[in-house]
């Protein structure tokens, strides 16, 4: 039923000013579309990435979105990191750390939070 629809990463904020200079500003996201004042979409590959307002922002504690970045993720992670973005480091059995990268056999992981503590992975596959 639902397999052919697109899917919408969904992100609750505590400020959409303070989320807009991350996402766009940081990450490097486009908007898509906005609602004034309660919501912005930011384009993401063929995906969506929706922050709303919500007095729920950040309560959760496993990854909210994940980013499949190929054999880009030496490079992006730089680039975050040059641009501030701070890295998450997990003890997960079977990885090994370089840097702020997670390798686990030929998969490359990596974490970071938004403002609002949502949490963000990259993974090369």
């Amino acid at each position: 039923m639902l397999g052919a629809k697109l899917a919408v990463a969904t992100l609750p904020v505590r400020d959409l000013a303070t989320a807009r200079r991350f996402y766009e500003d940081l990450v490097g996201l486009e908007v898509a579309f906005e609602h004034e004042g309660s919501a912005i979409a930011y384009k993401a590959g063929p995906s969506i990435v929706l922050v709303y307002v919500s007095a729920n922002a950040g309560t959760n504690h496993a990854t909210a979105v994940t980013w499949v970045v190929g054999d880009d993720m030496p490079r992006l992670v730089e680039a975050l990191k040059a641009k501030g973005v701070a890295f998450e480091h997990y003890e997960i059995p079977g990885t090994t750390l370089d840097g702020d990268i997670h390798r686990t056999g030929d998969l490359e992981l990596a974490w970071f939070r938004d403002p609002d503590g949502n949490i963000h992975g990259l993974t090369s596959g």
